[in-house]
């Protein structure tokens, strides 16, 4: 599963992790998280996330 950054504050989605306050589960894949979820660190939309390239 691929990694992927919010493009404000450098966040780093890792599937392998999740966001647990998010309640987001680890194992996650970015696609399958819900629409309405925001980056944990600025509040930002998934739309200003982009994958890392690995």
């Amino acid at each position: 599963m691929n990694k992927f950054s919010c493009e404000v504050c450098g966040y780093e989605y890792d599937p392998a992790v999740g966001d647990a306050e998010g309640g987001i589960a680890p194992g996650t894949a970015f696609e399958d998280i819900p629409d309405d979820w925001v980056c944990p660190l600025c509040g930002q939309g998934k739309d200003q996330f982009t994958k890392i390239d690995d």
